[in-house]
Order: C-alpha cells, then sequence, then structure tokens
C-alpha cells in the first residue's frame, strides 16, 4: 500500500473511510488497493476531496460504464430559492429516505453509486448505509429456507405510492430533476440512455423481479436484494409478501450492520448497490442542501433481472 494512503475501517460491519489520496490525481497502486477495500468495505469515504463533476465521472469509470454522469439532487431552484415540501422533486427526495439500492427498478440495476457533498444543512441530511451480506448471515436457518428461490418485483412507481406520490407527480418530478439547468452547466451533465431519470426509461407494465438473495458477482458473498422498491412476492399473497419484505428491512437494518455519514462540503462517498442498501436521512427542508452523484450502470450478465 503507497505510504500515504490510509483505509480506516467503521466500526460497522461495513464502511471505511480513506485519507492520504487525491482521487482526481490516482496512481495504479492507489487505485489498486482502492478498488481492493471496495469489494472488502462495499461503502468507502473520502472526506474533504471537492471533486468537480468532470474528475467525479473520470473516477467512476474505472468502475464501469456509467449510467448517470452527473445528478443534482437539491431542495434548491435555480433561482436560490427553496421548494416547497409538495412540490414533485421534495416528494422524490422524501422517498429517497427509505432503505433502497439504485436502480433496482431497470431491468439492469445499478453497480457503483457516488455522492458528494455541495451544500449541507446544520442538522440532518446524513447518508446511511445498511449491510445486506452480513444481513443474511445474521439470518436463521427457518428463514433462509423461507427466502431461498424467492424473488420481488420492483417497482419506483411502487414505492414512491407508499410515500403518497402519484405516477404523474413522479415522473414530472424526474424529468425537473433530470432537466435542471445547473447539470448542463457541470463539465459532465447528465447521461443519456439508462439514466434511470428519463421518464421513457419508466414503463411500470414490466417490473423486474429479482431474487431476494443474490451472490456477489467478485467476492461471491450472498446478500439480501430487498428494499423500498422491492414488492408482489410470486406466490405470495400482497399482504404476506409485504409483510415479509418489511420484517427482512428491519432485520438488516439495525446495527452494527448499519453506517451513518455526517456530511461536510467536499467529501465523497462510494458504495456497492450489489450488497448495500442506503437512504436519506431527513432534514430541515427550509434549508437547501445540494448533493451531486454519479451513478455506474451493472454488468448485464449479473445484474440484469429475471
Amino acid at each position: 500500500m503507497p505510504r500515504s494512503l490510509r483505509i480506516e475501517p467503521a466500526h460497522a460491519t461495513l464502511g471505511a473511510t480513506v485519507t492520504g489520496v487525491r482521487l482526481a490525481a490516482l496512481t495504479p497502486a492507489e487505485w489498486g488497493c482502492i478498488e481492493d477495500a471496495f469489494h472488502a468495505h462495499a461503502v468507502l469515504i473520502f472526506p474533504g476531496q471537492h471533486l468537480s463533476g468532470e474528475d467525479q465521472a473520470a473516477f467512476a469509470r474505472r468502475f464501469g460504464e456509467l449510467s448517470i454522469e452527473g445528478q443534482l439532487f437539491t431542495n434548491e431552484t435555480a433561482d436560490g430559492s427553496v421548494r416547497p415540501p409538495d412540490d414533485p422533486v421534495m416528494l422524490l427526495l422524501r422517498g429517497s429516505e427509505g432503505w433502497h439500492t439504485d436502480s433496482s427498478f431497470q431491468h439492469v440495476s445499478a453497480k457503483v453509486s457516488m455522492l458528494s457533498a455541495r451544500k449541507v444543512v446544520s442538522h440532518g441530511g446524513e447518508t446511511g448505509w445498511a449491510d445486506m451480506r452480513a444481513a443474511y448471515d445474521a439470518l436463521d436457518a427457518e428463514t433462509r429456507e423461507r427466502i431461498a428461490g424467492l424473488a420481488a418485483y420492483h417497482s419506483l412507481f411502487h414505492s414512491q405510492a407508499r410515500v403518497g406520490q402519484g405516477g404523474a407527480s413522479m415522473v414530472n418530478g424526474l424529468a425537473e430533476l433530470r432537466g435542471d439547468a445547473r447539470n448542463a452547466e457541470d463539465p459532465a451533465p447528465v447521461g443519456e440512455g439508462s439514466s434511470g431519470y428519463a421518464p421513457g426509461a419508466l414503463d411500470d407494465r414490466d417490473p423486474p423481479l429479482r431474487p431476494l438473495l443474490k451472490v456477489h458477482p467478485v467476492t461471491g458473498r450472498p446478500a439480501l436484494f430487498v428494499g423500498r422498491h422491492a414488492y408482489g412476492i410470486p406466490g405470495l399473497a400482497e399482504d404476506a409478501s409485504e409483510q415479509l419484505l418489511d420484517e427482512l428491512i428491519d432485520f438488516a437494518c439495525r446495527p452494527p450492520r448499519v453506517l451513518e455519514h455526517r456530511w461536510e462540503v467536499g467529501d465523497l462517498a462510494i458504495w456497492d448497490n450489489r450488497c448495500v442498501l442506503h437512504r436519506a436521512r431527513p432534514w430541515d427542508f427550509s434549508e437547501p442542501r445540494m448533493m451531486f452523484h454519479t451513478r455506474v450502470g451493472g454488468d448485464p450478465a449479473t445484474e440484469t433481472a429475471l
């Protein structure tokens, strides 16, 4: 390991803080250490990087092809005002307070997500992650047997409906997020195609079906694959399916399997969507908060739905 690079594991079952490195100018040895740490810890936090959108996208490309090059997640409008609580974008942000994995509602789910802080709030607004590898390890034999072979559909329409947002409002909010004028000013504009935020990319008539158990394609570790987008387990009644999925999330997302990060401007966090759930924590929506997101698409050979 390069002498200046430090990787400090968190006290949870996942996560590590990485210091002594500039992500905008990585050496091959540093990248090798970071890639190994990513597979070991699933969540890496890099304090004080202050990456441009272009640098963040370049770092993300080391992990694979991007599905989102750059996307602002903020409650602030282009003129500096704060959106009202019933704004469609705010309902989307509120939905993200539920445990989820990115792009599971698309037929090829995401591999890696990155988030950097551009404006932070005085209280709240943390990001939390939950270790689905350790969650599966902690399941009793009866539950493992019960979920073996089960799958669930994944839908953003379904998950947003549970927080009170109808389909038309959701699509309008996504279009507004994707068309934010400030994204076009950034060196890494929002990606085209399967960004996950183009209204035409969402079709609830054919939701993807995904097993509740996922084996990581690199580490070989089994992990639960659930989250707020999951619903409708074939073979179970609707209420039984909802109860089982809620119970699995409640069990999985408990200490010591949970990590939270309190953001400072310039921080970057990356996580492995193949074995981690994440969520935003609430904050006072009268305060502006701005995060910049980049996403790496999954390998179709391993992240394609059934």
